[in-house]
């Protein structure tokens, strides 16, 4: 597949973010190669592109599957697999958000609300370095809620709940809201 220069410098900085977030930079190539492309790909034309190995492709494709950023398609009169990334912005974000809550959040959680149980019997923690402890707690249990309510609401309604930003922060009496 050949690129444009401006599809090469997509490809890039996607790598460049995925890096930022912990992410693979190859896997994160191949996810920005596959939602530009306007057709199936298979491996080897994925591992040309974008001049990496092709077991380096094969292992990336997996965490890509792994992540539902991807999926497997079929093509008439070819044996190979092929692969495509969903093109709905707002589900790869909805996919993203969840896995990253999923692999990182619930398990913090999880040992969050160990610590607060675990707590009440340390005679050796401090009251204060407890009540640090249950902030975080009660901070993510909060986001998380937040998180729960907004999740299935369809993507024009969190388009507009964003777009509204600034409004409600100036609703609510924020002093660095900006001006309506």
């Amino acid at each position: 597949m050949q690129l444009s220069p401006t599809m090469q410098k997509y490809i890039l900085h996607w790598g460049e973010m995925g890096t930022r977030w912990g992410v693979n930079r190859t896997v994160s190539q191949i996810h920005a190669l596959l939602f530009l492309a306007n057709r199936p790909l298979h491996a080897e034309e994925i591992s040309e592109t974008l001049s990496v190995a092709r077991s380096n492709v094969s292992t990336s494709l997996k965490e890509l599957q792994g992540w539902g950023l991807v999926k497997i398609q079929h093509l008439p009169q070819d044996r190979r697999d092929h692969f495509v990334a969903h093109q709905e912005v707002w589900d790869i974000f909805r996919t993203v958000l969840e896995e990253r809550k999923r692999r990182e959040l619930d398990p913090t959680l999880s040992v969050l609300r160990e610590c607060s149980l675990e707590a009440e019997n340390d005679p050796e923690l401090e009251a204060a370095t407890r009540e640090k402890m249950d902030r975080v707690l009660v901070f993510l249990e909060m986001l998380m809620q937040a998180y729960a309510d907004f999740k299935h609401l369809p993507p024009q309604t969190l388009q507009r709940f964003l777009k509204m930003g600034g409004k409600v922060a100036k609703l609510f009496g924020s002093d660095d809201a900006p001006a309506l």
